[in-house]
């Protein structure tokens, strides 16, 4: 599965996860399947949506 990353947020904020927290949550609430994810390599918090498989055979 492919996933399309939001938004960013670094990992050593102040407020740790919170406001990708927060963003995933608006974005929840205008219908999107957010999560937010943990990128080690990158030490941030990301914001990623699902993508679904494109059907082409339709």
């Amino acid at each position: 599965m492919r996933r399309t990353v939001l938004e960013q947020f670094p990992a050593g904020g102040p407020r740790g996860s919170l406001p990708a927290e927060e963003f995933a949550e608006a974005r929840r609430g205008e219908g999107m399947a957010a999560e937010v994810v943990m990128d080690l390599e990158q030490d941030a918090f990301l914001v990623i949506v699902p993508q679904q498989a494109t059907d082409r055979g339709r």
